[in-house]
């Protein structure tokens, strides 16, 4: 089973994803993402939302999905609180995402998330997977 957790950073804000595949531990990343910017506990899973990112690699590909799902919460207004990853290569992603609209009366919020970066960016395997990303916040 899947986890996240946070890495302490002096500027930025880190996530540690682990997952028995790939797609696991990239959904693990969408979820910590997703936790530092909203409290989960008040989000429903009243819709879907595909999101689809292409990258030339693996690394490059977990930045464009996370980016993807900032651009799904600041621009869509969507509170996403779960990823089900439906195809995966090393170079694409596709996800039916779950949650609803946000609303500010209801959803409160943690930290505001500009964009991921490539600082620190690792994706490695070791009897299963972990992705490490900074988030520049």
């Amino acid at each position: 089973m899947g986890s996240f957790r946070f890495i302490e950073h002096t500027a930025d804000m880190g996530i540690l994803a682990r997952g028995e595949t790939l797609a696991e531990a990239f959904a693990q990343a969408a979820l910590g993402l997703f936790s530092s910017m909203i409290d989960l506990g008040q989000v429903r899973e009243l819709r879907t939302h595909l999101v689809e990112a292409e990258a030339p690699n693996v690394e490059s590909l977990l930045v464009a999905w996370l980016n993807e799902l900032i651009f799904a919460f600041d621009v869509e207004g969507l509170a996403l609180r779960r990823f089900d990853i439906k195809e995966m290569t090393s170079t694409n992603i596709k996800a039916l995402c779950s949650g609803e609209g946000f609303d500010e009366a209801r959803h409160r919020v943690g930290t505001a998330v500009k964009a991921v970066t490539y600082h620190g960016l690792e994706i490695k395997t070791n009897g299963g997977w972990q992705a490490r990303v900074f988030l520049d916040i």
